[in-house]
């Protein structure tokens, strides 16, 4: 009988997860249960998140994070990595921008944060719409995404997703980037800039990871995913 009752609960064991996993989508339009499909078989990993913004809310890597993953956080906004030493302080979390050339830029701070942006374009356009705001212009340190990694991705990890959120600055993000080096599996990218699948592709940034050997994998309503072609 003892057995029986070993064997019956058995199952029951692996439908345990941690609370954090039984979210159905940390994302903001669902992109972490698009990647939770395409890595459903891998129980580690490792992931880039430039634009991360917060360690749980509106995260295309918190899932991952709560599934054993680790990665490295980088967001421009002045305090952001206070909540990430909290909430993921396995991960390595930098405060610092990220665009083509090392240097310092003004960065336009909103009262709505996710909409904070290096772009002096989009932020004008947004400042004033609706309820946001635009309420400071803060000079923050700039260094490439090659330099970030070079430094600070740990010897021997490959990088499973690289997820680019930053407001009108993807392009100069993903060009930041030394492609022959740092070869994410997929690509994850911000744009607002086009409807159809037919005009994505058309895209500077589709075009862009074209070049460097990345096709669209799939789409949301503003982020498209890039998988990397097979050598």
């Amino acid at each position: 009988m003892v057995e029986l009752i070993k064997n019956t609960l058995r199952p029951v064991k692996h439908l345990i997860r941690p609370p954090c996993l039984l979210v159905h989508s940390f994302s903001q339009e669902g992109e972490d249960r698009i990647l939770s499909r395409v890595f459903e078989e891998k129980s580690n990993g490792f992931y880039v998140d430039v634009g991360a913004h917060h360690p749980v809310h509106l995260s295309n890597t918190y899932y991952f994070y709560c599934r054993g993953w680790r990665g490295i956080n980088i967001d421009a906004a002045p305090g952001s990595m206070s909540a990430f030493h909290q909430l993921r302080p396995n991960d390595i979390n930098l405060e610092v921008g990220i665009g083509e050339e090392p240097g310092t830029l003004p960065f336009h701070i909103f009262n709505e944060a996710t909409l904070s942006t290096f772009d002096p374009a989009v932020a004008r356009e947004r400042d004033g719409v609706k309820h946001y705001r635009m309420t400071e212009v803060r000079p923050v340190k700039i260094r490439t995404l090659a330099q970030v990694l070079g430094e600070s991705l740990p010897a021997g990890l490959s990088i499973d997703f690289l997820s680019v959120d930053v407001e009108g600055f993807d392009l100069s993000v993903l060009r930041s980037n030394d492609w022959n080096r740092f070869r994410p599996a997929y690509v994850l990218a911000e744009d607002y800039t086009y409807g159809n699948v037919e005009e994505v592709l058309k895209s500077p940034i589709a075009l862009f990871l074209k070049s460097v050997g990345y096709v669209l994998f799939a789409r949301t309503a503003h982020t498209e995913i890039y998988q990397r072609l097979r050598a």
